[in-house]
């Protein structure tokens, strides 16, 4: 039987690097906000928690008219804290095993899919380096199976995508960086998803334009 499941995105923080004065699940893909695209890919999925703080109520809204069943999480710090702060106060009382996702990722819709449901393996979601900040990953063959080693602003073979899924028990809190939070957790099988994170409006550009060619 597959185990539980908690799925927690991040949407807490400012975006001013996009520059729009809008926190960025609510930015336009198409047609629909960004959280919603996301959402749509989650259908199947009961227990989602969206950590929220910058236009905390806009995106509650936005969220509320497309599902009414998904959890909200303040961090109310939000200024001042990073990621993992919020995904510390999402992973509060979950199931499982939680799957995280920053809230300024349009993925494949396919590929988010078959990697929360393909096993029940710990793991984190990598792509081909091409951001303008990167958080890259060194691997290592384990057993056959290729393993994220370390996190690096440096140098590496993958970007991290933000995307992973690890035991609730394994998983401390933090309130720095999430690489920094899941290192401990190291080595995780690496899988390959298709998706674009927006940070800026260059990003944004090409994360539309993607979408609009299918995904290619």
């Amino acid at each position: 039987m597959s185990v539980s499941k908690t799925i927690i995105i991040s949407c807490a923080g400012m975006g001013t690097r996009l520059g729009l004065n809008t926190n960025k699940s609510l930015i336009d893909i198409d047609g629909k906000p960004l959280i919603i695209r996301q959402l749509e890919c989650l259908d199947k999925f009961d227990d989602i928690r969206i950590v929220v703080g910058y236009q905390a109520q806009e995106v509650i809204d936005v969220v509320c008219s497309y599902r009414k069943d998904i959890t909200f999480v303040f961090n109310h710090d939000y200024t001042n804290t990073k990621t993992a702060a919020s995904l510390s106060l999402g992973k509060k009382h979950s199931n499982e095993m939680i799957i995280s996702l920053d809230g300024d990722v349009l993925f494949k819709p396919e590929d988010l899919e078959r990697f929360i449901l393909e096993d029940d393996e710990e793991a984190i979601g990598v792509c081909s380096p091409y951001t303008n900040e990167p958080v890259y990953i060194d691997t290592e063959f384990i057993d056959g199976t290729e393993h994220a080693v370390s996190f690096s602003r440096q140098h590496g073979k993958y970007e991290w995508t933000g995307l992973f899924k690890i035991y609730a028990h394994k998983l401390n809190s933090g309130n720095d960086h999430v690489y920094k939070m899941i290192t401990p957790n190291l080595p995780l099988k690496v899988v390959h998803v298709n998706l674009k994170e927006i940070d800026n409006m260059n990003e944004y550009k090409k994360a539309l334009d993607w979408y609009k060619n299918g995904y290619k």
